[in-house]
């Protein structure tokens, strides 16, 4: 890719990082120099009846596997997308996801996955602001929104085609398609974060970036002899579900064993018939999964790991997964954004951190205020760059701005401090997000949506803790004068049903204030309301509603 990329729609995609590092990366080895379905296809040659993917509907080795892809993206082609294209990807977990963004791999074009779910907001951001020009979905209602978007070329459904939508359970082989060329340097995938932004943030990263440091991440967590089966509890639509498709299947050549939706009995069952040696899912699935009785047959021992991301790991939680699973557990420390540190080689201690930084994928540094190194031992702001840095966020230079350092360093807006023994100790963000069981919601993204109710004057909404999920979170408001105080079941009604924002994303607390705290600055003083919601929600004072 030169440095930068300009979708069919106008989008452009721009490279931080230098184009020496770039190739320098390749030159070491850190990153393969092939783009995504070039390497799945290497191993669809090299080992195409081992297992690739397994849900509760069906079993594909690699050469399964394969066909179903060249099937859609023939189909995908005929519909005129390719290179220049960013399509859209709303599905549960299972095996027709995994067709799908490889599908979208293999005729060079951009995935833009993103977590399914109810609601309309996500759908009309994401695909709204990355112009994209067609979509797939797992849900006729994403399809008729995608529809209505001024950019869409074309929607598919895998199910009924409706209003528009091709069924891409209807169609047939791929006759004569085959792959063309793709830059390896050029975008394959947007991740998706909610952060401090009222909308979700997109983030690309290129072929290189994801077989690449992404890679290399996930294979330093496999260490024992033969092929690795990855149990993926978490969506693959995530930050940390980018794990999945991409890289442990196109990259790495594992098998994936997917569950739709997190059950803790489901998973442990899972575990017993298909013999994952490793299993992904966030803090408070393994808290789950820790405390739930075990079954007459269950039988863990061939798990070698669990992996925890997506939001810190207590110590009480890991010693009672790694009692109860039997096997080691891995936490990492890392974001959509570009950064990773894990303790595969040091283990999980107070002492170790989040472990030792491994440069094939990010190297570390602290920085003081003015991007300057501070001295091991002193805390300040973790930058990272390396073969997993990503492009550029997608559609917001404003956050290149604030995110982007010269040279391709990436600003994590996390506190952190390196060791005498080089390894990373995180100290919390520096801006704050509601972290709800591994899930980041962006209040500033709830509060634009509740203000916009005729009644609500002002509104703050900010964590309060949890001792299953983490963090959940509490709507402050206060309201017009004169008005019926406004119940939380009213507040998540309106959300959800008129400004069709995701479930995931509801407050869970209430707390009606006749007016809310103010700083010296006459903003909202954060910290004040968060403390009156922590002690409310506490003593069960506020509306709560149940997860």
């Amino acid at each position: 890719m030169t440095d930068r990329w300009i979708s069919w729609a106008g989008t452009e995609i721009r490279d931080c990082v230098p184009a020496e590092l770039r190739s320098q990366w390749v030159r070491q080895g850190d990153c393969p120099g092939k783009d995504i379905y070039t390497l799945f296809t290497e191993h669809v040659r090299a080992h195409p009846d081992r297992e690739a993917v397994i849900d509760a509907q069906r079993s594909l080795d690699y050469a399964a596997l394969d066909r179903e892809v060249r099937r859609i993206a023939a189909a995908l082609t005929d519909a005129g997308l390719g290179a220049r294209d960013i399509i859209g990807i709303r599905m549960p977990n299972g095996w027709r996801m995994a067709v799908a963004e490889l599908a979208v791999a293999a005729i060079g074009a951009v995935a833009l996955p993103y977590p399914a779910g109810r609601g309309s907001r996500d759908t009309i951001s994401l695909l709204g602001r990355s112009r994209a020009s067609a979509g797939i979905f797992g849900a006729a209602p994403d399809a008729d929104v995608a529809s209505e978007l001024p950019h869409t070329r074309a929607v598919f459904t895998f199910g009924a085609g409706e209003d528009g939508a091709r069924s891409l359970d209807d169609v047939g082989p791929p006759n004569d398609w085959s792959p063309r060329p793709v830059d390896p340097e050029a975008p394959a995938r947007i991740l998706v974060t909610s952060g401090t932004s009222a909308d979700p943030k997109m983030i690309a990263y290129s072929h290189n970036a994801v077989a690449g440091g992404r890679a290399n991440y996930v294979r330093a967590l496999h260490s024992g002899k033969g092929p690795a089966r990855g149990l993926i509890l978490m969506s693959m639509a995530s930050s940390y579900g980018s794990c999945a498709t991409f890289v442990a299947i196109a990259t790495l050549g594992w098998t994936l064993v997917l569950a739709e939706r997190f059950d803790s009995a489901q998973a442990l069952r899972m575990v017993t018939k298909y013999r994952p040696t490793h299993l992904f899912g966030v803090p408070t699935m393994l808290r789950r999964l820790s405390e739930h009785p075990s079954a007459p047959d269950e039988d863990t021992s061939s798990l070698r790991a669990v992996v925890s991301s997506a939001a810190p790991l207590s110590d009480v939680t890991a010693a009672q997964c790694s009692r109860r699973l039997g096997c080691q557990v891995i936490t990492i420390y890392g974001s959509s954004d570009g950064v990773n540190c894990h303790t595969a080689r040091t283990g999980t201690s107070r002492e170790t951190g989040t472990g030792i930084p491994d440069e094939s994928v990010a190297s570390i540094r602290i920085v003081d205020r003015q991007g300057q190194p501070v001295p091991l031992g002193e805390p300040g702001e973790i930058w990272a760059r390396g073969p997993m840095t990503p492009l550029c966020y997608v559609a917001a230079p404003e956050l290149d701005a604030r995110y982007r350092a010269p040279g391709g360093w990436v600003r994590s807006g996390d506190r952190g401090l390196l060791d005498e023994h080089g390894r990373l100790h995180v100290l919390g963000r520096i801006e704050q997000v509601v972290s709800r069981g591994g899930y980041k919601i962006s209040p500033a993204e709830v509060e634009r949506e509740i203000s916009a109710h005729p009644v609500v004057v002002d509104v703050a909404c900010v964590p309060v803790p949890d001792d299953d999920l983490g963090e959940r979170m509490c709507a402050c408001i206060s309201q017009a004068a004169g008005t019926p105080e406004l119940s939380l079941a009213e507040i998540t009604g309106f959300l959800e049903q008129e400004r069709g924002l995701e479930r995931r994303k509801l407050p869970e607390f209430l707390v009606r204030l006749p007016e809310l705290p103010l700083a010296p600055t006459g903003k909202v003083c954060r910290r004040t309301t968060t403390a009156i919601a922590v002690e409310l929600s506490t003593a069960q004072v506020c509306d709560p509603v149940g997860s």
